[in-house]
C-alpha cells in the first residue's frame, strides 16, 4: 500500500502496528484474564545493530541488476511470520540471513538465476510474501551450502490474460492478494481466495503451500481454483494444459501444488474465476452446549447447502476474539452468490441449528434486509480476525506466548482429538511454568470432518518464550497425530512441521518425492530441508 512500510521483524505494515488505545485495551484484557502477568514491552533492535554476516557471494554481472545486499532486505527475508520468527527477531537473533535477495522481472530471469545457482551450488529459497508460519522461507542450512539466495517473485505481479468465456485468467505468481483482485475487478470477476494473510501473501505462495482461503466449504483450498500451472525447475520448465478436468495419469499440477518451492519455482498459473458476489446473507447462532454446536455444524456441512462461511467458535474463542459470552459457542454463518438470492439457503441452515439448540440473538441479515444492522458476534470476530497477527506481535513483545496450531480430522474423531489437544496443552503449559488458555474454532468444514484451529494464549518469561512455545508445540503436535489428525490443514510443512510430516507421510510416497526431487533438482538447491532432507 502506498505510503506504508513493511515491518522487517513482524507482521504487516509498521504504520498498522498495535499502539495507543488499542494497545491499552489489549493489555487490559490480558490482565483481566491473567492477573499479575508482566507485560513490559520490548522493542526489536534496529537492523544496523543485528550484526548480519557479510554476503558470501557476488552475483554475475548479468544478474547484478536483480540483486540486493541491503541489510534491511536481507533481514526481512531471513524468517517468516510465525510466533517463533517474531520472537527471534525481537531478540535480534538473525543468524542465517540470505546472502542475496534476488527479484526477477521475467521468467527468463528465474531460469538464469537457477542456472547460476546450480553451477555454484547456491541454495535458492523461493519467496512470495514471506508470510510463512512454518519456517518455509528460512535459509536454515548450516554449512551445507556456500551461500543462499532468497528468490523474491514480487515483481512478477500481473494478470497477463483473461478468458471471460471460460472464466479464467493467466496470472503471474508474485502478485499479492489486493493487487490481484484490483486487476480482476475491471472484468467484474474475482478469484475469491482470501486467507488471513491475503494482504501480505502471493498467488505463488498460495499454490506452493496449498493455502486455505475464504470458503469454509467446497472451494476451501487453492487447489480447487487451479486450471493449469507453469513451473521453472533446474531440469526444465513444466507447463500443464488448460483443461476443466483430465484423467490422463497423475495430475502434473498436483505434483507442484504444496511442493513449497522444493521441486520448482511457480511463475504463473491459469486460475478459475467467479462472478463477484451480488447477494449475501448471514447470521450468528449462539449455543449453550458445545457438543450440540458441533453437531449442528456437522449437519450443515453434510446438508449440501455449502455455506461460504461456517466457522464455529468455541466459548473461549467467542469470548476472547468476539467479545461474546456463551456456554456453547457461536457459529458464524454466511452465504453468497453472483447469480441468485441466498436467503432460503441461510434459512435452512438456521433451521438446522435450531434443531440442535441454536438461538439467534439478532435476526439473520441479507443484502435485501431493510434498515441498519446491529453489530453482531460475527462482525466483532471478523474485525478481530484481521487484527490478530498485529496483536500477536504486540503480545509477543510483552513476553506473551500467542500462537496457533491447525489440523483436520473426521467428525467421529473430533471429540477425542480436541480433548487430547487440550490435555496436552495444559500439561505442557504446566511443564514450562506458564498460565494460559487454549481456544478452538473451525476454519473449514467438510462432509466428513472439520478443520479445527487451536489458539494458545499464555504467560511467558522474556528470553524463554521461544523455548516455552517449542515445548508446547511439540506436545500438541504429538497429540494431533496420535488422535488421527493431520499436522497441517493449510499452513504447509516448511521446516517446523517436518518431524510430524515424516511420520504422517507414507514411506512409498517419501521414496517417490525424493526421486522427483532428484530428477527435477539434480543439485538439490531448491529450498533444502523442506519436505525432504538435502541429499548431502
Amino acid at each position: 500500500m502506498a505510503g506504508k512500510h513493511r515491518s522487517w521483524w513482524g507482521w504487516g505494515h509498521v504504520e498498522d502496528a498495535v499502539t495507543g488505545a488499542e494497545a491499552t485495551a489489549l493489555t487490559d484484557r490480558v490482565r483481566t484474564l491473567l492477573p499479575g502477568v508482566d507485560l513490559t514491552e520490548h522493542v526489536a533492535p534496529p537492523v544496523t545493530e543485528l550484526g548480519l554476516r557479510p554476503s558470501r557471494v557476488d552475483p554475475p554481472p548479468s544478474l547484478a541488476r536483480l540483486c540486493s545486499t541491503d541489510l534491511a532486505d536481507r533481514a526481512a527475508h531471513t524468517h517468516g511470520k510465525a510466533f517463533r520468527d517474531v520472537v527471534r527477531n525481537l531478540h535480534g537473533d538473525v543468524h542465517d540471513p540470505p546472502d542475496l535477495v534476488v527479484r526477477p522481472v521475467t521468467e527468463q530471469d528465474v531460469v538464469d538465476v537457477l542456472d547460476w545457482c546450480a553451477s555454484r551450488d547456491i541454495a535458492v529459497i523461493p519467496y512470495g510474501g514471506g508470510s510463512s508460519v512454518v519456517g518455509g522461507v528460512e535459509p536454515r542450512l548450516g554449512d551445507a551450502y556456500p551461500a543462499a539466495v532468497s528468490l523474491d517473485l514480487g515483481r512478477l505481479d500481473r494478470v497477463v490474460e483473461v478468458d471471460r468465456t471460460s472464466r479464467a485468467a493467466r496470472i503471474q505468481a508474485g502478485v499479492f492478494g489486493p493487487a490481484l483482485e484490483d486487476q480482476l475487478r475491471r472484468y467484474d470477476l474475482t478469484l475469491r481466495h482470501f486467507p488471513q494473510s491475503f494482504e501480505f501473501s502471493t498467488l505463488g505462495g498460495w499454490l506452493a503451500t496449498r493455502a486455505g482461503g475464504h470458503y469454509a466449504t467446497v472451494l476451501t483450498h487453492i487447489d480447487d481454483l487451479v486450471e493449469s500451472m507453469r513451473v521453472v525447475t533446474p531440469a526444465g520448465t513444466s507447463q500443464s494444459r488448460r483443461l476443466p478436468g483430465s484423467g490422463a495419469g497423475p495430475s502434473p499440477d498436483r505434483l507442484f501444488l504444496g511442493s513449497e518451492g522444493a521441486l520448482g519455482v511457480i511463475t504463473e498459473a491459469w486460475m478459475r474465476l467467479q462472478g463477484r458476489p451480488r447477494w449475501r446473507a448471514g447470521a450468528s447462532v449462539h449455543f449453550t452446549d458445545y457438543d450440540q454446536a458441533v453437531t449442528a455444524t456437522r449437519a450443515i456441512a453434510q446438508s449440501g447447502l455449502y455455506p461460504s462461511n461456517c466457522r464455529l467458535l468455541d466459548p473461549a474463542e467467542a469470548l476472547l476474539n468476539a467479545g461474546t459470552a456463551t456456554t456453547g459457542g457461536v457459529l458464524v454463518l454466511g452465504f453468497e452468490s453472483a447469480d441468485h438470492p441466498v436467503t432460503p439457503w441461510l434459512a435452512r441452515a438456521v433451521e438446522l441449528c435450531r434443531d440442535h439448540g441454536g438461538t439467534l440473538p439478532e435476526p439473520p441479515r441479507s443484502d435485501d434486509s431493510p434498515g441498519p444492522h446491529q453489530r453482531t458476534a460475527a462482525d466483532a470476530w471478523r474485525s478481530a480476525f484481521l487484527r490478530m497477527p498485529y496483536q500477536r506481535d504486540a503480545l509477543a513483545a510483552r513476553s506473551m506466548i500467542v500462537e496457533t496450531l491447525e489440523t483436520a480430522c473426521t467428525w467421529d474423531r473430533f471429540p477425542a482429538l480436541r480433548a487430547a489437544v487440550l490435555d496436552a496443552a495444559d500439561d505442557a503449559l504446566r511443564a514450562v511454568a506458564a498460565t494460559g488458555v487454549v481456544t478452538c474454532r473451525f476454519t473449514h468444514v467438510y462432509p466428513d470432518g472439520p478443520a479445527p484451529y487451536f489458539g494458545v494464549y499464555a504467560t511467558g518469561r522474556w528470553g524463554a518464550t521461544l523455548a516455552q512455545w517449542d515445548q508446547i508445540k511439540h506436545a500438541v503436535s504429538d497429540a494431533l497425530l496420535a488422535a488421527g489428525g493431520t499436522i497441517t490443514h493449510h499452513h504447509a510443512v516448511g521446516r517446523d512441521h517436518r518431524p510430524w510430516y515424516d511420520r504422517q507421510r507414507p514411506e512409498p510416497v517419501a521414496l517417490a518425492l525424493r526421486a522427483a526431487k532428484s530428477a527435477l533438482d539434480p543439485s538439490w538447491i531448491l529450498n533444502p530441508g523442506v519436505l525432504v532432507d538435502p541429499a548431502r
